[in-house]
């Protein structure tokens, strides 16, 4: 980080505090995969019963 008169420039990694994280998308697509999964099965056994 340097300082040129009133602005202040900044590298990417010190604009975002932290390192891309790869895992994070798979975990994130797993969850979605659940949740969807989860929410079919709540809809479809009761519309089966009836």
């Amino acid at each position: 980080m340097h300082k040129e008169g009133d602005e202040i420039h900044v590298t990417e990694e010190e604009a975002t505090a932290a390192k891309g994280h790869q895992h994070l998308r798979y975990v994130l697509g797993i969850s979605l995969f659940l949740i969807v999964v989860a929410m079919s099965i709540i809809w479809i056994i009761p519309a089966l019963q009836t």
